[in-house]
């Protein structure tokens, strides 16, 4: 939490369930990677946080987008993005999308598949085309492997395609896992589009671009590794493969940028001892869940660090779960969470590192709650 959301919940006091973003912290980590790979182009991941202040910052600082969907393309070129900065990274996009995007002047489009490629060649002619692999997603703790991407070998059959069918293949990309804990990651996909880059220019095709995706980490409640040794690992593996002949590489984080920028202010609704066992967990109930937010709890696998009032004081083990009606509404019951004994309703519990997939997750009525309000500060 920084200093200036932590004075704005001491003197607001927001109405919970919210979100508090730092937008100053949201330009210190972007300046941070851009400071550890000055050679990327980055890409902000819009779909980590598209909230218009957040755009508007990185637009000003001289962010490139990578848009999900048209939806996210409109809302870059609204804060006055140019069209030539924005990648249109989902592999999985429809032909009404494309047609309005190739409309407004994206020309960059990512793609897997035979089927894909050949949609794009008929509505986007003459654009940009980059093949995204399938790699690895090992040390990842929201893995992104089974969606998405192709092999080697298919990759290297459908890029020459793309200039047979009028597009300009212009690259590779992969993506190495959300929250990715292993910088080597980054240096063993490297080394799989290298060897392609090799093969397909031995056959005439000259590939300029590397998208490298998204996967740098925040830290929740264990240490990462810091940016700088993903840095390390990126370059050194670049030069490695290509030497001076460096492709234009781009990441694209998203996490990494607004992660730790913001905090989810959340309140107790209900504080239950279940079972008689002295041992038993508490169970505790939150005016946000799963449904309100916080899907990235799905397998416990985003573990959020969690602040109380009463911290310091005695505590004792709990589950933590949502206000919905829905059994699956459980964010923690594995993961060895402590909260004070003194906790009851309606005190507050904040989750911190909560700047990215909360806002987009969040079901605008389920069970009859709003979703969190947003505050940019």
């Amino acid at each position: 939490m920084t200093p200036k959301i932590a004075r704005f919940l001491d003197v607001q006091q927001p109405a919970t369930p919210c979100l508090v973003m730092d937008i100053d912290r949201v330009e210190e980590n972007y300046r941070a990677l851009r400071r550890v790979l000055p050679l990327a182009t980055i890409y902000y991941a819009v779909k980590a946080n598209p909230a218009r202040p957040v755009l508007d910052r990185l637009r000003n600082l001289g962010s490139s987008f990578d848009a999900a969907g048209i939806e996210e393309i409109e809302q870059c070129l609204a804060v006055g993005a140019s069209p030539e900065a924005i990648s249109f990274g989902n592999t999985i996009k429809k032909a009404s999308a494309i047609s309005r995007a190739h409309a407004l002047g994206v020309d960059l489009y990512a793609f897997d598949s035979e089927e894909e490629l050949r949609k794009l060649a008929r509505i986007a002619p003459g654009s940009r085309v980059y093949c995204r692999l399938m790699v690895a997603n090992a040390g990842a703790e929201w893995p992104l492997s089974k969606k998405f991407g192709t092999s080697v070998a298919e990759a290297r059959r459908l890029l020459p395609l793309a200039a047979e069918w009028g597009l300009r293949p212009w690259g590779l990309s992969f993506h190495v896992g959300s929250q990715q804990t292993d910088p080597l990651a980054y240096a063993a996909a490297i080394g799989s589009a290298a060897m392609l880059f090799t093969d397909l220019s031995e056959r005439g095709l000259d590939l300029r671009f590397l998208n490298l995706g998204g996967g740098f980490p925040s830290r929740y409640r264990s240490d990462v590794p810091p940016v700088d040794d993903f840095a390390d690992a990126i370059m050194s593996a670049m030069t490695g493969h290509f030497g001076n002949a460096l492709p234009d590489m781009a990441i694209e984080p998203g996490r990494a940028v607004v992660g730790n920028a913001g905090v989810v202010c959340s309140e107790v609704v209900l504080v239950s001892k279940r079972n008689p066992d002295p041992a038993a967990p508490r169970w505790v109930y939150l005016d946000i869940g799963r449904f309100g937010g916080l899907a990235e709890t799905e397998g416990e696998a985003i573990r959020y660090p969690v602040r109380t009032r009463h911290d310091g004081g005695p505590a004792g083990p709990v589950v933590l779960a949502g206000p919905t009606c829905d059994g699956a509404d459980i964010l923690y019951e594995r993961s060895g969470y402590h909260l004070p004994l003194a906790l009851t309703d309606g005190d507050r519990v904040e989750f911190d590192t909560a700047g990215a997939y909360v806002t987009t997750y969040a079901a605008q009525s389920f069970n009859g709650f709003a979703p969190l309000v947003e505050h940019y500060i």
